[in-house]
């Protein structure tokens, strides 16, 4: 079962919601004029966001799939992205990290067409979660049964825990914010049961914040030696509130140095 068709499960949609209320809430004020989300048509990252210029791009394979959500409008691969440098103020990669053959060489080609100051926001499934535990076993018990045993996350890709993918974003200069962990209800796979476990959420944000089921990372672009130029209005306005002295005239000056007599 691929990752698309993974999310329209109850535990995908659980997880999907989690993410689309991050995704919400961390674009709606970044500004700029070029956006970019690749891959998840089934998430629209940049619903919130007030850019302009906003783009879903997928590449040839994901998109011949059948899938519901958003419509892409731009074919393209994240190792090989069709903008030139510094050019692209957001960009948004719901799980694509996972679902690349070189996920190095995709974050390289996102540092590459950020303008300084530009934004990557990350999402994956976290490998140490109760998730990523329970998918584990059953990798080990399908090795020992000779490939017997279901898997509960989807079989694809790699996934890379927070902490791995924070060294590689500041491998490639960019300063990376606290990540956020979500989705804290175990493993299960009924509607019934997940709204059941709902009361494990706000108890596993208080108790065991790192153990969510997904994560939520955020990076900014940082240029060594760049800094950012004030805009030429409020230069103008600070040289016209200083004080100027004025000079005084002539006679004013003699009578003056006769007082002074």
């Amino acid at each position: 079962m691929g990752l698309h068709h993974w999310f329209d499960s109850p535990p995908g949609r659980y997880l999907l919601a989690w993410e689309q209320a991050c995704f919400d809430e961390a674009v709606a004020d970044v500004f700029g004029y070029h956006s970019l989300q690749i891959g998840m048509p089934l998430l629209d990252g940049l619903r919130a966001n007030r850019m302009p210029h906003r783009w879903l791009a997928m590449d040839a394979l994901q998109a011949s799939e059948p899938c519901a959500g958003t419509v892409p409008n731009l074919l393209a691969h994240a190792v090989a992205l069709p903008f030139p440098d510094n050019s692209l103020d957001l960009v948004l990669l719901p799980h694509t990290l996972e679902l690349s053959h070189d996920p190095h060489v995709a974050l390289r080609e996102v540092a590459r067409v950020l303008v300084p100051e530009g934004r990557v926001v990350i999402t994956g499934l976290n490998p140490i979660s109760l998730w990523g535990l329970r998918q584990q076993r059953v990798r080990l018990y399908q090795r020992l049964s000779g490939g017997r045993g279901r898997l509960y996350l989807p079989d694809v890709g790699e996934f890379i825990s927070a902490w791995r993918l924070r060294d590689w974003l500041r491998l490639l200069n960019f300063e990376v914010e606290p990540a956020v962990f979500g989705c804290y209800r175990p493993a299960v796979r009924s509607e019934h049961w997940m709204e059941r476990f709902a009361w494990m959420d706000p108890v596993g944000q208080r108790c065991w914040p790192i153990l969510g089921a997904g994560y939520f990372v955020v990076g900014v672009k940082r240029v060594h030696g760049m800094r950012l130029m004030e805009p030429a209005w409020s230069i103008h306005r600070q040289r016209a509130s200083a004080s100027v002295p004025v000079a005084r005239n002539a006679t004013d000056m003699t009578l003056t140095d006769r007082k002074n007599e």
